[in-house]
């Protein structure tokens, strides 16, 4: 039995989420968190809160089952909506910033 949590418009770059989300591919819940608790990246401290409650999610379904083999399944990142601003430029002329943002899936299953 699997659960799933989603994270939608996350302020960052799809790139940048990808990075970490790399590092925790195919991981035990338990590992995935302490590499993310530790990791230096900006975008492991939303994947942290993201896995805890894929996590919290699996345990309301499966009520009083084993924690201690979950594994992260399924983890992928969507690029989001785009926020588009005018950055001036020299001559009168202005530059496009793009503000990008994301959205994160991650599945966690039961290793049988």
């Amino acid at each position: 039995m699997e659960a799933k949590a989603i994270l939608k418009d996350c302020p960052s770059s799809p790139r940048k989420m990808r990075l970490v989300a790399d590092m925790v591919r195919g991981m035990q819940a338990e590992r995935a968190q302490q590499v993310l608790r530790f990791s230096t990246q900006h975008a492991s401290i939303k994947l942290e809160k993201l896995l805890l409650s894929a996590v919290n999610n699996w345990e309301q379904k499966n009520e009083g089952a084993d924690t201690s083999n979950l594994y992260i399944k399924e983890i992928f990142v969507d690029g989001g909506t785009m926020l588009k601003r005018l950055r001036p430029a020299p001559q009168g002329r202005g530059h496009r910033i793009r503000k990008r943002s994301n959205h994160v899936t991650i599945i966690i299953d039961n290793k049988k």
